[in-house]
């Protein structure tokens, strides 16, 4: 994903409020003035920052990958175990982003339509993880067949959609790693 500019202190406020808010009542629910004024700012100085809704939202969009991304990138150096694993967890324990309500990306979809530029960062961010999902597998298990990176990733999108029903988050969580280690070992 490509870096956004640099943002001013009054900008990164802007997008600190969206983004909690984007995340935790949905992108269609919360409205620019609502963001601007729990932000503290104006709305003018929120189109300053912006220019549009749209473009706020891909800049959430963007930013939740940039640093879902460093966690994982992060997590996969530490690593001691298969990299498919890592990657499963990586969407569970990330510090400082809630995963309460599932995956912002899946979240995201649902909401905007598919013309929507906020769509073309949620198929980029899908397209990574597949391709370093693919990338992992291949590494753990070399001679898998390429339909187990595409299972792994069902697996995957199933159980952080799963986060959002609340209650049995960590035990189908759990479920989907626990197939993870039985595909990699099947291969």
């Amino acid at each position: 994903m490509r870096n956004e500019k640099a943002l001013t202190p009054a900008g990164t406020r802007v997008l600190d409020v969206a983004s909690e808010l984007f995340y935790r009542d949905g992108i269609n629910t919360v409205g620019v003035a609502l963001i601007a004024d729990t932000a503290g700012v104006t709305k003018k100085t929120l189109y300053d920052c912006f220019g549009s809704k749209a473009n706020l939202i891909v800049s959430y969009l963007r930013r939740r990958h940039d640093r879902w991304w460093s966690h994982l990138e992060q997590r996969l150096a530490q690593a001691s175990e298969p990299g498919p694993l890592v990657l499963f967890d990586a969407y569970l324990d990330h510090p400082d982003l809630d995963v309460s309500r599932g995956c912002a990306f899946l979240n995201a979809a649902a909401e905007l339509p598919a013309d929507h530029p906020g769509m073309t960062v949620v198929r980029e961010h899908k397209d990574a993880v597949l391709a370093r999902l693919a990338e992992l597998v291949a590494d753990a298990v070399p001679d898998a067949d390429p339909i187990v990176t595409e299972e792994l990733f069902l697996v995957l999108e199933g159980a952080t959609a799963h986060l959002r029903l609340g209650g049995r988050d960590r035990t189908v969580a759990a479920r989907a790693v626990t197939v993870a280690r039985l595909e990699a070992a099947a291969s």
